[in-house]
């Protein structure tokens, strides 16, 4: 999958030395965010999340610095922490993919048949960052992956139309909703499913590799979309294939709720996904994410915490 090329910037946070360090990304080099911004008018930034606050401010800043950055800003990190740390709302569209709708037992579905829904999941206990940072739910014996294309908030949104939502987005990243099926389902409740149980478990949210804006994904609504267990592709979609729009679903939202800048919008995933065939992730297992125009998130499963 693509990265960001010489001429392109992405965002990312790394850790250095056992401490979270942001960065401009540039090509295959990582460099401190705080001096090369200083250079350019801007000190103190030495935070990603906050670079979402005053985003519109931030766009010609952040492509101005890109091209000021010296050879002393560039670091060399032990890891990728998850880029934005952390998101203020994480929410999640829900069985926002035709072919997913068909696997999960509803083949032919009909988009005017479905109401896009969402659930949330905790940012600064399920947002982690690359590597060996997933922890098993306490007590699952059906631990579930997904592939998600995130959207991250740069400016308000509130009550927004469909034709302007997209104004309102700052860029992407990629995403992994795992998922504890075996606690989602409620069968002996009147309401079936608990969607804190099976989804809002720590470490279930992966973020990463990187931040790229918004002017680098020409259409967000057809990029592909890659999963990999222990190197076995499992899902393979492209986004062309949702139910609602990446701008429908920033509509709907934000009637719902305000979007804030830096908040994240998980928005659906493809086919191909465990529970269909009643295949789940181990201890161990390596789960891979691949975005085209954004990168390859990999994580390892841990025991449970």
């Amino acid at each position: 999958m693509a990265q960001p090329g010489r001429n392109d910037w992405a965002l990312a946070t790394v850790e250095v030395d056992g401490a979270a360090v942001a960065c401009l990304e540039i090509g295959e080099e990582l460099y401190r965010l705080e001096p090369a911004l200083a250079r350019v008018g801007w000190p103190g930034q030495s935070d990603v999340a906050a670079l979402f606050r005053a985003w519109e401010r931030a766009v010609p800043l952040l492509a101005e610095a890109a091209a000021k950055v010296e050879p002393g800003d560039r670091v060399t990190p032990s890891r990728r922490l998850a880029p934005l740390l952390y998101p203020g709302k994480i929410l999640c569209a829900g069985a926002n993919y035709f072919d997913h709708l068909a696997e999960m037992g509803m083949p032919g579905a009909k988009k005017e048949e479905q109401r896009l829904f969402f659930f949330m999941k905790p940012p600064r206990n399920a947002v982690v960052g690359e590597g060996p940072t997933v922890r098993m739910p306490i007590g699952t014996e059906k631990f579930d992956w997904e592939i998600e294309l995130a959207v991250v908030i740069g400016k308000t949104a509130r009550n927004v139309s469909v034709e302007h939502a997209l104004e309102h987005v700052a860029g992407y990243t990629v995403a992994i909703d795992f998922s504890a099926r075996d606690h989602n389902r409620a069968p002996e409740t009147f309401y079936k499913l608990d969607w804190v149980a099976g989804k809002a478990n720590d470490t279930c949210c992966p973020l990463g590799p990187r931040f790229v804006p918004a002017s680098t994904i020409a259409n967000p609504q057809d990029v592909g979309l890659k999963l990999s267990v222990n190197g076995a592709l499992k899902q393979d979609g492209r986004s062309t294939d949702m139910i609602f729009s990446i701008a429908e679903q920033i509509a709907t939202a934000s009637r719902i709720m305000t979007l804030d800048p830096g908040d994240v919008l998980l928005t659906g995933t493809p086919a191909g996904v465990g529970v269909p065939k009643g295949t789940f992730l181990a201890v161990g297992d390596t789960v891979e994410a691949a975005i085209e125009g954004i990168g390859t998130l990999s994580v390892v499963i841990q025991e449970s915490a």
